[in-house]
């Protein structure tokens, strides 16, 4: 078993015990961290879906990125990943942004990437400098992302009843 489908088992379990709600978005790895995600163990009830949003002008538009705000950087990572939670009212969102190489572009060395996260208690990055060809960037990229996406699934308390939708609660009925 790899690592990725080790992470993936892990992330099925906890999300599927929890009631947790997972979404990503993503700008490097375009779309590859959803589909990983996706073919994990009833991904239909806990994988809410992803953003690929590539070109800077999308980001913008579609998650609010401030204008000007460098695409490979922390301040973007961490912000992508709090807006696609909110649009899927999730509660763990992970992002991908970075070079994937193999030139430089934008002033930042193939290999930069950057993982943004966001849960309802806060929202964070962490910053890889890798090695290699563009497909050992991706390859490593989507490993780590699923790594801190359980990570951060196994910090999340177990969920009370969803957000939206109907509720499940029971009522307590006056006695006759």
């Amino acid at each position: 078993m790899t690592a990725e489908q080790s992470s993936l088992e892990r992330l099925s379990e906890v999300a599927t015990e929890r009631g947790l709600r997972i979404c990503v978005v993503e700008s490097l790895t375009s779309g590859r961290l959803a589909s990983t995600i996706g073919a994990g163990s009833s991904a239909g009830d806990w994988f809410a879906g992803g953003i690929v949003a590539y070109l800077t002008d999308v980001k913008e538009n579609l998650l609010g990125l401030t204008p000007g705000t460098d695409p490979c950087s922390a301040e973007s990572a961490e912000h992508l990943a709090e807006s696609a939670r909110r649009l899927f009212d999730a509660d763990v969102c992970i992002s991908t942004t970075g070079v994937g190489g193999p030139e430089p572009e934008g002033g930042h060395d193939p290999g930069t990437v950057f993982l943004g996260w966001a849960t309802g208690d806060g929202v964070g990055h962490r910053m890889l400098a890798l090695t290699g060809d563009p497909q050992e960037v991706l390859d490593e990229t989507v490993d780590t992302a699923m790594r801190l996406l359980v990570f951060h699934a196994e910090g999340i308390r177990p969920a009370g009843p969803r957000r939206s939708g109907p509720s499940t609660s029971v009522r307590d009925e006056p006695a006759d």
